[in-house]
């Protein structure tokens, strides 16, 4: 399991501290941000509430001892990203945002399920 995970798990810190710098990195293809293409403080106070979220998993899917550890790290980001898929694919205001977000959360979602498959 580790070596997919790891990667993942740096991938998905990176993403989220990208996230909370810049929160219009997520914003935009959800189709939160203003005709100008900027951010209100609301977007990005949620964004950056995600952003600190994933870093913390990415972090605890990259240290995470191997075992029972690494596994719960690895479904709390599954079930992050399941749920991140169900909110946004219901509730974005853009419809079109809400299958590409739902599609890429639910894509993630399992790639980080099946990297703990591996042996």
């Amino acid at each position: 399991m580790p070596a997919l995970t790891r990667v993942l798990g740096a991938a998905t810190a990176a993403y989220g501290a990208t996230i909370t710098a810049r929160p219009r990195v997520l914003a935009k293809p959800c189709g939160l941000t203003t005709l100008t293409g900027d951010t209100t403080a609301p977007v990005r106070t949620l964004v950056s509430a995600i952003g600190v979220r994933d870093t913390a998993i990415g972090v605890a899917m990259l240290c995470a001892a191997p075992g029972r550890a690494l596994r719960v790290a690895v479904m709390t980001r599954v079930a992050c990203d399941a749920a991140d898929a169900l909110v946004f694919g219901l509730t974005l205001p853009d419809r079109k945002a809400r299958k590409k977000v739902a599609v890429f959360a639910v894509g993630w979602a399992a790639l980080c399920a099946l990297s703990s498959l591996q042996r």
